[in-house]
């Protein structure tokens, strides 16, 4: 996976949320630290964290340093996931909670494959964190899926009017294209077309909800937030994927006459 696609994507994915981040920097801003909100360093822990953003993913960027990148990223992605606990345990009966924590937690998982993929480490090391990362993956899908059910009018009216037949057939459809995604990941039938499809379908939220909305109000923190993290997400089904090919690859290519 030296040369993934799915890795500059997730690179430039924290590279933009770390800027926003910094540009507007009211910890009361940032859904995934507002829980350090009464931290007495909260401003300099926001900088910090922004700042490990953007460094970390333009390590990414490169071959040589991406294996460091992964790691700062895990590490910050994996720290927002477990802030969002405070408030599954506030309020265990607002799917909301379990939401934020699976998709802090898919992109911590695409970190992790990306870890695993970005240089010679023991093969048992290499093959036991891409799992982890690939059905941890699977897993976030399966959340994906049950928050878009129970919040389907929100899903619904975030669809753009105008494309036919209609804002609640989108919500549906897409409702079930995560849980059918969720289904092959979690046994592996159709694993990689299954990656391949949820990433396009995650880039086409980008494009048709938040990249609409960046116009409508640019001056919006949640708006770029929002879109840095579903490019993110994103990115993370695209390493998922760029997985699965070189996997296969590499078991179909024939063996050494050495």
């Amino acid at each position: 996976m030296k040369y993934s696609l799915g890795r500059y994507v997730y690179g430039l994915a924290a590279i933009g949320f770390g800027i926003c981040a910094l540009a507007w920097h009211d910890i009361n801003n940032w859904q995934q630290i507002k829980a350090l909100a009464h931290d007495p360093h909260r401003a300099i822990l926001t900088y910090i964290v922004a700042t490990i953003e953007i460094l970390g993913g333009a390590a990414v960027l490169w071959p040589r340093t991406a294996r460091a990148g992964a790691v700062a990223l895990g590490a910050i992605y994996f720290a927002f996931t477990l802030l969002t606990i405070p408030g599954i345990i506030e309020h265990p009966l607002v799917y909301n909670s379990f939401g934020n924590f699976f998709e802090q937690f898919s992109l911590a998982s695409g970190a992790m494959i990306l870890y695993a993929s970005s240089g010679p480490i023991a093969p048992a090391r290499t093959a036991r964190w891409a799992q982890i990362g690939y059905y941890s993956f699977g897993i976030c899908l399966v959340s994906f899926a049950l928050e878009q059910l129970f919040y389907l009018s929100a899903t619904a009216g975030l669809v753009p009017k105008w494309i036919p037949p209609g804002q609640m057939f989108w919500a549906i459809a897409t409702t079930a294209a995560f849980a059918l995604a969720a289904v092959a990941l979690l046994t592996g039938f159709m694993a990689r077309l299954a990656s391949r499809l949820t990433t396009a379908m995650l880039v086409g939220f980008g494009l048709l909800v938040w990249l609409p909305a960046l116009f409508a109000n640019p001056h919006s923190f949640d708006n770029w937030s929002e879109s840095a993290e579903t490019l993110g997400i994103a990115a993370s089904a695209w390493i998922v994927a760029d997985f699965l090919g070189h996997r296969r690859s590499t078991e179909s290519a024939p063996a050494s006459l050495a």
